[in-house]
């Protein structure tokens, strides 16, 4: 009788391993290309946003604000950094509650808005206090993890087939909008979208 109980226990444990592991299968690939989505989001985004913000600094009251916020001590210009996510944390959940809310379109619009205007911050921020920051011991290691994470994320994105055509995708939208071709190539995107 024990022997039974105990292999009923085993094999028990055996079947938790074996859903575990179906079930880290089955959720990598939502993961990954969310995680891929957002990361699209911020490599196409963040040197135009950073260069956007940057604009700003050309009105004398942000580049007066811009050299002072330079000229801070680490540990206050870690607070500065912080400042956009504590700021737009009420923001998105005020677009969760519209979203439960039924007002579905409106959350999505707030939420989308909020990534690019707290987007355009932080990497604003983070060029203007990067060195301060740098120097903050644990600030400097966890920005080395998510740097070592970002990367073999990458590889493992870079790997495949959908990765490369949204990055060759987004390169071309890039070369149409320089070229003063954007509408041109949304014209030609929507036709190739109607056709197929």
């Amino acid at each position: 009788m024990e022997r039974s109980v105990q292999s009923v226990k085993q094999r028990t444990a055996r079947q938790g391993r074996n859903g575990a592991r179906w079930l880290r299968r089955a959720l990598r690939f939502p993961f990954l290309l969310v995680v891929a989505l957002v990361i699209l989001f911020e490599e196409f985004a963040w040197d135009e946003l950073a260069a956007l913000a940057a604009r700003f600094a050309r009105w004398r009251p942000v580049a007066a604000l811009e050299k002072r916020i330079m000229a801070l001590p680490p540990l206050a210009a870690l607070a500065v950094f912080l400042v956009p996510g504590v700021l737009l944390l009420p923001v998105k959940l005020a677009a969760v509650w519209l979203i439960a809310a039924e007002h579905v379109l409106t959350g999505l619009t707030v939420i989308v808005l909020a990534k690019v205007a707290g987007t355009a911050l932080v990497a604003r921020i983070f060029s203007l206090t990067r060195p301060q920051l740098m120097t903050v011991r644990w600030f400097a290691a966890i920005h080395d993890r998510v740097v070592a994470f970002k990367r073999s994320l990458h590889e493992t994105l870079r790997a495949m087939a959908v990765w490369r055509a949204a990055v060759a995708w987004l390169r071309r939208l890039r070369a149409s909008r320089r070229s003063g071709g954007m509408s041109r190539f949304v014209r030609r995107r929507l036709e190739h979208w109607r056709r197929s």
